[in-house]
């Protein structure tokens, strides 16, 4: 099950292939490659990534 690598929450949902919302932190996450990418929701919609918060490991996703 996918954690979220920011709150460690499961209260994922999925918005799209490979595309995931936190419902705790509000955050974004696609999954690439067995890497999960975190993006942040700017109030134009846009997106602004969040992996330089994150260790590598931390954002492995291991099914």
């Amino acid at each position: 099950m996918l954690k979220c690598p920011n709150c460690q929450s499961k209260d994922i949902g999925k918005i799209g292939i490979n595309q995931f919302y936190c419902w705790n932190c509000f955050i974004e996450l696609s999954l690439s490659k067995g890497v999960i990418n975190t993006h942040q929701v700017e109030e134009d919609g846009t997106l602004s990534s969040l992996d330089d918060l994150f260790e590598e490991n931390e954002r492995r996703y291991l099914s």
